[in-house]
């Protein structure tokens, strides 16, 4: 008897080759920035293309230092790769200094690049600052007009919307503060809230896209949620259905982690 193999692919996985370009920090762990994010990438079956803003020292229990990459060199690496590849969407991480958001935010308006998701990395989860004093203001003016998705926990929405931001409703009026700014849609995540985990949709209209949470401290995960929107996008989901379905990815990855039991848990996909 012949057998088949059968592979089911999800509606909108599609050929060519869709890709995504990360754009972060190097985690030494391998548990956030761009090792995270090509783990994500790949996992959506998206090719994932990946230019270093940032070294860091850090582990599963914070990071200690951190040293930008050279603007010039920044800018190098992104203008020999786009003299090849072309991506379907990228994703901002830790850009960590002022020069570099400028650069960023540069080549995507020469190169005329969509699906642009900016994953505002400012604060570490511990309130540990990761980008030079001043970048906030960059960000604010240069890369939220470009972006079609940011996604700020609610310490960096105070931080970019200049408010204070401590529940839901405070959450709602930072999103329409960063969606005036220029960014088409805005996700202020509420995995800091007390007792539940509800993110914030804005992008003209409210939408809470809910969850449970999951008890624990758990490494990266900004940067896989911002990930598999970016991954998507580049497979041509629209933002509002590529936040609920990165939130339900995050919830089942929050089941496949483990701990090396000194620090936050790590995602083991």
């Amino acid at each position: 008897m012949r057998c088949h193999l059968l592979t089911i692919v999800p509606p909108f996985y599609n050929s060519p080759m869709r890709m995504a370009l990360t754009i972060a920090g190097f985690d030494p762990s391998g548990g956030a920035g761009i090792q995270a994010d090509l783990k994500v990438f790949s996992g959506f079956e998206v090719y994932g293309l990946s230019v270093v803003a940032a070294l860091t020292a850090q582990n599963s229990m914070g990071v200690k230092a951190v040293r930008p990459v050279a603007s010039a060199f920044l800018r190098r690496q992104l203008t020999v790769l786009f003299e090849d590849l072309e991506p379907h969407a990228l994703k901002t991480g830790m850009l960590q200094s002022r020069a570099n958001v400028a650069v960023v935010s540069e080549i995507i308006k020469k190169y005329r690049l969509g699906n642009v998701v900016v994953d505002p990395v400012l604060l570490s989860s511990t309130g540990r600052r990761l980008a030079e004093k001043g970048t906030e203001a960059l960000v604010r003016n240069k890369l939220l007009p470009v972006a079609t998705v940011v996604t700020p926990n609610m310490h960096e929405a105070s931080v970019l919307a200049g408010i204070e931001v401590k529940d839901l409703e405070d959450m709602k009026r930072a999103a329409v503060i960063l969606h005036e700014l220029g960014a088409e849609s805005v996700i202020v995540t509420g995995g800091h809230l007390e007792g539940t985990a509800v993110d914030i949709f804005y992008n003209g209209e409210y939408t809470l896209l809910k969850g449970r949470k999951v008890p624990g401290e758990f490494h990266g995960t900004g940067c896989r949620f911002s990930a598999v929107i970016a991954a998507l996008l580049a497979k041509g989901v629209k933002p509002l259905a590529a936040a609920q379905q990165a939130k339900i990815y995050m919830r089942q990855a929050m089941k496949k982690t483990f701990s090396t039991g000194k620090g936050m848990h790590l995602f083991n996909v």
